[in-house]
């Protein structure tokens, strides 16, 4: 009898409990995930996504292991209309993936929980990175204007954008000194 009221009293919050199962993100009960995103930037690629994934969404999302809600759109580059996907996290924009003739070309990565292969996350200080710019470094073009961008030491695929305060004038890069409190803003795989 007492195991009947038991039953009785845990049934309404067992139905309550299937109702929401459908929106249950089940990659994050996987017990790798629970430490922290394992996601790298890699000369490969970014996790799973590499330069041979298909540019189309449920490739991608299988890539991305349903940890991330897609949303796409097209934007012009070059005088050509592009197709792009724009990975979204928790309603922030985690990553933008690029492609060309049905793959993947590039990958601007802005997730805080996504590292390069060599550790560099959103944050990381220009200084500790270099001691200068010269040789690794340019002006950013497009979207990331404002910043600059530098190849990652021993990478042929892989740059980062630094974001930061300078009231020079526009065009011209900072220098050293004011680059060295800058930071990253985000990474960039680039077949």
């Amino acid at each position: 009898m007492k195991s009947l009221r038991l039953t009785l009293c845990a049934m309404p919050l067992l139905l309550t409990g299937c109702s929401t199962l459908s929106s249950v993100n089940w990659s994050a009960a996987n017990p790798w995930n629970w430490f922290g995103s394992s996601t790298q930037v890699t000369e490969q690629g970014v996790g799973a996504l590499t330069g041979a994934t298909p540019l189309d969404e449920k490739s991608i999302a299988d890539a991305l292991d349903g940890e991330y809600r897609l949303r796409s759109g097209m934007k012009t580059d070059n005088g050509n209309v592009v197709r792009f996907y724009e990975a979204m996290k928790d309603d922030k924009l985690a990553m933008v993936i690029n492609g060309t003739q049905g793959t993947i070309n590039r990958i601007d990565v802005l997730d805080s929980d996504i590292s390069s292969s060599a550790g560099v996350k959103i944050g990381t200080p220009f200084s500790e990175l270099y001691t200068k710019a010269f040789g690794h470094c340019q002006k950013a073009t497009g979207d990331d204007s404002a910043g600059v961008e530098c190849k990652a030491e021993g990478s042929q695929h892989i740059s980062y954008v630094f974001s930061g305060e300078w009231s020079g004038p526009e065009g011209l890069m900072p220098s050293d000194d004011t680059l060295k409190a800058w930071k990253v803003s985000k990474i960039i795989w680039q077949r």
